[in-house]
């Protein structure tokens, strides 16, 4: 299988896929606590694999594709006062995809999917794709990894219809790809309320409230019913989802 990780690749055989008219994918997520049991890196450590399960497909297909290394900071304001969150502002937010995108569309590239792991960046995110096309002159989308597969998700979850955070999802990802990151010994612990997720078209009034007043574990959902079965279905349907998008657009 050819290789898709744009820090693995020579600056020649990058120039190559350029010129071969693969898009690129951005992985973008968030350094922030996740409950007892989950690492700070978990948003950031989905989005990346959800990328490279989706070029995977597309080598299957055929088609060029390269994952760039995966932004690992976002919008967490939210989550600082559980302590070991990392956040930006969104004007550092912005200038920092801007010099990224443009980055990737100097060394020659003319398509960017930036894929999403934070739901704190959702709406940031849709706002920056539209003016970055625009100032760049070049076709930037994104979409987040749990949206592009949130019907086949929903089927697989047991306790939520959806991703929350540090939950049945969440947690049955890592279980997959990291399961020495978990720490089993406080899953008990790792419940707390049902969230909706900032893209939710019941939310009609946006309020904007720390997570520590949301739940008092970190946790948003119920990470007990957590299974690596579990998770690696949800990141096969996600990158599925994103790969049958991408044979289109791209």
């Amino acid at each position: 299988m050819p290789e898709d990780l744009w820090n693995r690749m020579t600056a020649p055989e990058l120039r190559a896929r350029a010129a071969q008219g693969a898009p690129v994918l951005l992985p973008v997520g968030s350094t922030e606590q996740h409950g007892p049991h989950l690492p700070t890196g978990v948003d950031d450590f989905l989005s990346a694999e959800a990328c490279r399960r989706a070029a995977a497909i597309m080598a299957d297909h055929e088609r060029p594709v390269v994952v760039a290394p995966s932004l690992w900071c976002g919008l967490s304001d939210h989550h600082l006062a559980f302590g070991g969150t990392f956040t930006l502002t969104l004007r550092t937010y912005h200038a920092l995809l801007r010099d990224l995108c443009r980055s990737i569309i100097t060394a020659g590239f003319g398509k960017i999917l930036i894929v999403n792991g934070h739901g704190g960046n959702i709406t940031a995110l849709n706002a920056i794709s539209n003016e970055l096309t625009r100032e760049l002159s070049t076709p930037i989308a994104v979409t987040s990894y749990f949206l592009a597969g949130l019907e086949r998700t929903a089927e697989i979850l047991e306790t939520q219809p959806t991703l929350m955070h540090a939950c049945e999802g969440e947690t049955s990802m890592i279980m997959a790809i990291a399961p020495d990151l978990v720490d089993r010994s406080r899953l008990a612990e790792a419940t707390g309320p049902h969230i909706a997720l900032q893209s939710d078209a019941s939310h009609t009034f946006h309020v904007s409230r720390p997570f520590k007043e949301v739940t008092c574990s970190g946790v948003a959902g119920d990470a007990r019913a957590a299974t690596p079965e579990k998770g690696e279905a949800i990141l096969d349907t996600c990158a599925r989802a994103i790969a049958e998008w991408l044979l289109k657009w791209a």
